[in-house]
């Protein structure tokens, strides 16, 4: 049984799932989906085209699923989908995809969006991230697993940042950060790998002598990114060491220096 405040408004075309939660004045509207377990807190917007897992939590004042923000939108019936158990917190806004990308904007499993974050048109955000408050990711960004976006951090378009990278707080990203990376500043910098997080996520003290060294041939050995790759992949590479190689090839707006 689900458990909507009357003076909630839902379209009648929403799909609610048994035991979903949905606060005072909250607004669910055409082709929306929510998943079991998912508390909906008072004011929230869930516009349209939007899917949503299960037990997910929503607070107040956030914008879930609505049009993007991009000139070229033409109405497109374009889609939001959020996977489950994430944590959406006060005054966030996520919009839905454009046709020019792939047409849906993606969140994956147990994120945490703090207060007042933007995910723009086009994203695509991993399992596990955290992503503080204000921080502001732009349209076609791609987040991948275990990522961490400081507060008040802004990331340009079509960048990537890999899986277990960490920004700092204020951070403006314009070029794609390597799978592991620590980085901050205005413009960003590298200061190194994200050892607290990999020792917490339980990486070998082995895996993580491995990446110091492939940061080295990278970033301080002042060799060409083609040739520090082809050092690394010269000797034994880990599958989490693959992960960083394959995060450098992947770079297609440079990587952050």
């Amino acid at each position: 049984m689900s458990l909507i405040h009357p003076t909630a408004i839902i379209d009648p075309s929403a799909v609610i799932a048994d035991g979903v939660e949905i606060g005072p004045y909250s607004i669910i509207g055409p082709d929306v989906e929510i998943g079991s377990g998912t508390w909906i807190g008072p004011h929230v917007v869930i516009a349209r085209l939007t899917t949503i897992g299960k037990g997910n939590k929503i607070y107040q004042f956030s914008s879930v699923g609505e049009d993007c923000q991009d000139k070229k939108y033409a109405g497109e019936p374009t889609r939001l989908i959020i996977g489950d158990n994430n944590v959406i917190r006060e005054g966030c806004s996520l919009h839905r995809g454009t046709v020019q990308d792939n047409g849906i904007t993606v969140i994956g499993n147990n994120n945490l969006l703090m207060t007042c974050v933007h995910i723009a048109h086009d994203c695509v955000i991993g399992d596990n991230t955290i992503i503080a408050s204000d921080a502001a990711i732009a349209g076609h960004v791609k987040i991948d697993d275990w990522a961490i976006v400081g507060g008040a951090s802004a990331i340009h378009q079509f960048c990537h940042i890999g899986a277990h990278a960490m920004c700092g707080g204020s951070t403006y990203v314009s070029k794609d950060i390597p799978a592991y990376l620590m980085v901050t500043g205005n413009p960003a910098q590298a200061h190194g790998m994200n050892v607290e997080g990999l020792k917490r996520r339980g990486f070998s003290s082995d895996s993580i002598s491995d990446l110091r060294k492939a940061y080295k041939m990278v970033y301080r050995q002042g060799l060409r990114l083609e040739t520090a790759i082809a050092e690394i992949e010269s000797g034994d590479v880990s599958s989490e060491l693959q992960v960083f190689v394959d995060s450098l090839k992947a770079s297609t707006r440079g990587i952050v220096r």
